[in-house]
């Protein structure tokens, strides 16, 4: 069952409160007859004790999930969008509801499995931040550091400049798609699909490639 976004924000608040602000006990000020809470507890996520809230392991794991999304919706609205600071936090509120299972890892490895948001929060890591740790070490490279004829497939984009990011996106650079280096002098050279693409140092820099065995 799909929750209410009141009822998302109520959870994520209580999440913040254990997790990051440590308080004990928990308590939002709702009234008693509030619908997110009548929600929250019909789901097993929450219980009321002594007229305080009790955040159950299952109500933890899903406002960890919506915690997540969140902040990896600042992410992607500040480094890639170049959404103004100001409106950061209305826009994600909206945009995090739409980052369900399958595309929140997409975005998450667009972004090169950002660790905090905007705001200097810790992101929650994800089953693909967990996949791509294990792996990184001994597969993946900055393109800079392969030599022409290696192939593989982009890991991640590891850029904040927005039109470094938008120019590699224009050419076809996304996570998932493979590509071959073609020459690195004077200028480093890769083909994705049929097509080759001429690009400096900088941008090159940019490239994470998981490299093929």
């Amino acid at each position: 069952m799909e929750l209410s976004e009141r009822a998302e924000e109520v959870l994520e608040a209580l999440w913040i409160q254990k997790e990051e602000e440590g308080k004990k006990p928990l308590d939002l000020g709702i009234v008693r007859d509030d619908p997110a809470q009548k929600e929250l507890l019909s789901l097993g996520y929450i219980k009321i004790e002594a007229g305080h809230i009790i955040l159950l392991e299952k109500g933890k794991k899903e406002a960890e999930a919506a915690i997540r999304r969140h902040r990896l919706a600042e992410r992607l609205l500040t480094d890639v969008l170049d959404i103004k600071q100001k409106l950061i936090d209305e826009v994600s509120c909206r945009f995090e509801h739409l980052l369900h299972k399958g595309v929140e890892e997409n975005v998450c490895t667009l972004l090169g499995h950002p660790k905090i948001c905007p705001h200097g929060k810790p992101i929650p890591p994800g089953n693909c931040c967990k996949v791509f740790e294990k792996k990184a070490a001994a597969l993946v490279v900055v393109l800079t550091e392969m030599q022409p004829g290696q192939k593989g497939k982009i890991a991640y984009l590891n850029t904040k400049d927005h039109e470094k990011l938008n120019k590699l996106l224009a050419m076809g650079a996304l996570p998932g798609v493979a590509i071959s280096l073609i020459q690195k002098f004077p200028s480093y050279v890769f083909q994705i699909s049929s097509t080759q693409f001429a690009i400096d140092s900088e941008i090159a820099k940019q490239i994470f490639v998981r490299l093929s065995r």
